[in-house]
């Protein structure tokens, strides 16, 4: 099942959780997952690939051909099959879209949330750990923390753990303050 806030399409779903089952059964879930995350990355930074991969009028044999040059020494056995069989189907141009459904079903998977940070100034390493610990222990499971940078929001942090938003920016405070005068008056 994909995560609270994000709908992913029934193909990708149905590649992700196939895929994601066979990693699990080889006990290779992780490295899996990060090995489609850089394949999805690469095409999606080379378009010209991407474009081969995604064109019809190219035989399925060229383009199996050109996975085994460029993939089949690099990646795992899983991963390499899974490439033929997304090439056979048609699927290549959907790698980054699989890539994500995956992300999501092996968080689930190993019991983790997902955690988007936004601040006004980067985080250092320490400071995102300690917010990766708080958000862990508060939730009783591990936390991944994503970064994200809004100068406007000025200071303090926000939150969002699945569906929930958890404001403590200082903007947010400010404007909570100004509500209270302006109802006072």
């Amino acid at each position: 099942m994909p995560s609270d806030n994000k709908i992913h399409s029934p193909l990708a779903v149905g590649y992700a959780q196939s895929l994601l089952d066979l990693a699990i059964e080889a006990n290779v879930a992780q490295s899996v997952g990060d090995e489609l995350a850089s394949v999805a990355s690469m095409l999606q930074h080379e378009p010209t690939l991407l474009a081969f991969f995604e064109n019809p009028a190219i035989e399925t044999s060229q383009r199996q051909k050109a996975i085994e040059s460029a993939f089949k020494s690099s990646v795992s056995p899983l991963m390499y099959q899974f490439l033929q069989v997304a090439n056979q189907r048609d699927a290549l141009g959907n790698l980054g879209e699989i890539s994500d459904a995956y992300s999501d079903f092996l968080m689930k998977h190993l019991g983790n949330i997902e955690v988007d940070v936004t601040v006004a100034r980067p985080l250092s390493e320490a400071e995102l750990e300690q917010v990766r610990q708080r958000v862990g222990n508060a939730f009783g499971k591990q936390a991944a923390v994503s970064q994200h940078v809004d100068e406007s929001i000025i200071g303090g942090m926000i939150l969002r753990i699945g569906d929930r938003i958890i404001d403590g920016s200082v903007s947010a405070q400010l404007q909570a303050m100004r509500q209270r005068l302006t109802a006072a008056v």
